[in-house]
């Protein structure tokens, strides 16, 4: 795609060239990171002396923040949280009320199977409406009752819901896709998903692919590096993408199933909030080593700066998906967003100054390659659900996703099982969608997708469901349509280099690490609730020198009886 020189820079032009100059450089120095080695590893009763401060409020922060407490021993009142916004939870989000309407940016898709640190952590969390029971029985517990299997994952443009059993792929797609399960990661160094498969354009018309882009968001300029890991790592689910029986639901939107009982857990702890305070800068001591020093904050709008001492230590979320939002509603289009992300201009200023802290520029560099849109529909009664429900088999909750793969918007929607808010009222039910071509004119509403009210956004879904004839009727029940404009929720995914991402603890650091899904964890995959997990304990236990194991990447992909269902799976 032609890149738009209006999105090149995230911060100071100059700021963004060195942060690339330092990446490249980033594995020619030598020597082994040096880890502050505040606990004696083989006694964790004793409690750190120092204090901890997060960078964003996102999950890794809060996730962080329990391993300090849980297995460092670490005093909740010594654990600062830094926040831009009002509320914590980063991308796990999800909020409104009856009268104005609910709204979700996204959906997290969990997953039983692969999330290994996610579930081991949250089984230490209390759940908020189950007595005695932890977070993690509480969503496994709600699962199983509401299990999934979608029996309409891709409609097209006739309205019929197509048969996705076989994958619909050619013997030389077969030969490509394996090829590069196979491909060593350092031979991919910035390639597409579509220069990969340049002889092969059938691929993307595949049912596999409508399913696998829409499912996790990749777009055919998305990195091969995330695709290959995407396909080692939910080797599982690419043998039920037909159905998404692999997709574990919360209770409840993310927000309120998995931020709420951890915020809660952590205020009992004592763990300082700090909303509205964005750190805007990190000074680091001079030298080889990388010491952070000094916070520059913009708290409530007045500006401070904080000292570390000797034994305290920084852990910054250098970039989150959802910075720049915004959000329209039944009749304005999402307004137009600031191309200036908290946390990504905070890593573009850290990333000039030490080598080794990665470079923001490929991720942040064009949003038009990066954004989608995503609307949340609440209504009076169930009329438009139960439309649905008859329409395509599934009741709310059990269908996952569903596709209109003619869609020039390439629009999709999901029915969460109702309520999915704890506010929401017995007589209103809501359902969510997004589409990945926000700059593409509609099939019906003749309008850019990104341009659209809420009440056009539900006008073109309808007419994709061939219901337009009660289009009256259902609109007569409508509280709020909120479309939500998303600059960068998929960047994570942009064409990249290996050094690209900073490792989660630097080599060289002593008391910063970095947490997000722009860092580099091998074998994960990033836009997962585990990745943020895993990163948040990866840099507690290396900075405090805890001597736990933290749970590995399940090898699936090297399981005989997974890859022959795959193989299977590839010729259905």
């Amino acid at each position: 795609m032609e890149k738009s020189n209006m999105m090149k820079l995230l911060a100071l032009g100059a700021a963004a060239t060195a942060a690339g100059v330092a990446a490249k450089t980033l594995y020619e120095r030598t020597g082994k990171s040096k880890k502050a080695k505040r606990m004696d590893s083989k006694n964790n009763s004793v409690i750190p002396n120092g204090k901890a401060y997060f960078v964003g409020g996102g999950l890794g922060s809060l996730a962080g923040a329990t391993y300090l407490i849980r297995d460092c021993k670490m005093p909740g009142n010594q654990i600062t949280i830094f926040e831009g916004m009002p509320i914590f939870g980063g991308s796990n989000d999800g909020t409104g009320t009856p009268e104005k309407g609910f709204v979700c940016r996204g959906g997290r898709m969990l997953n039983e199977e692969t999330y290994e640190n996610f579930w081991e952590l949250f089984r230490s969390i209390p759940s908020l409406s189950k007595p005695g029971r932890s977070v993690t029985e509480e969503i496994l517990d709600f699962d199983h009752a509401h299990p999934t299997s979608a029996k309409a994952r891709l409609i097209d443009k006739d309205g019929t819901i197509l048969d996705v059993k076989s994958m619909g792929f050619n013997q030389k797609e077969r030969m490509a896709l394996l090829k590069l399960m196979n491909t060593p990661e350092e031979k991919l160094d910035d390639m597409t998903i579509e220069e990969w498969f340049a002889d092969t354009p059938h691929f993307f018309t595949t049912n596999f692919w409508y399913m696998w882009q829409t499912t996790f968001a990749f777009q055919k300029w998305s990195s091969l590096f995330e695709f290959r890991r995407y396909m080692r790592r939910m080797i599982l689910e690419f043998s039920r993408i037909n159905t998404l029986e692999g997709v574990t639901r919360t209770p409840l939107n993310q927000y309120d199933s998995v931020i709420r009982p951890l915020e809660t857990y952590l205020r009992k702890e004592g763990v300082i909030f700090a909303e509205n305070c964005t750190v805007t800068d990190i000074d680091f001591a001079e030298g080889d080593e990388i010491t952070a020093k000094v916070l520059h904050l913009t708290d409530h709008g007045v500006t401070r700066m904080l000292e570390l001492e000797d034994d305290d230590i920084c852990i910054m979320t250098n970039a989150c998906m959802t910075d720049s939002a915004t959000l329209g509603d039944l009749h304005t289009p999402a307004p137009a967003p600031d191309l200036r992300p908290i946390s990504g201009e905070l890593w573009s200023k850290v990333a000039v100054k030490k080598q080794g802290l990665g470079n923001p520029y490929p991720f942040f560099g064009d949003a038009s390659e990066t954004n989608w849109l995503s609307f949340t529909v609440t209504s009076k009664g169930n009329k438009l659900l139960k439309l649905i429900e008859d329409y395509s088999g599934n009741v709310p909750g059990s269908g996952a996703l569903m596709t209109f793969k003619d869609s020039n918007w390439l629009m999709s929607i999901v029915v969460a099982a109702q309520p999915h808010f704890p506010n929401q009222p017995m007589d209103q039910t809501i359902f969510w969608g997004y589409g990945l071509y926000t700059d593409k004119i509609g099939d019906y509403i003749k309008k850019p997708m990104k341009d659209c009210t809420g009440e056009e956004l539900l006008t073109e879904l309808l007419c994709h469901l061939h219901m337009e004839e009660r289009k009256d009727e259902i609109m007569a029940d409508v509280v709020n349509v909120i479309p939500c404009m998303m600059p960068y929720v998929d960047a994570q995914f942009q064409p990249r280099k290996m050094v690209d991402r900073p490792e989660v603890v630097p080599a060289g650091s002593t008391n910063f690490a970095m947490i997000s899904q722009f860092v580099e964890i091998p074998d994960d995959m990033v836009f997962t609730e585990e990745y943020s997990v895993r990163a948040a304990r990866i840099a507690v236990y290396t900075l405090m020198g805890i001597n736990k194991k933290i749970c590995p990447v399940t090898p699936y992909v090297k399981d005989p009886k997974v890859l022959v269902k795959a193989v299977q799976t590839s010729y259905r």
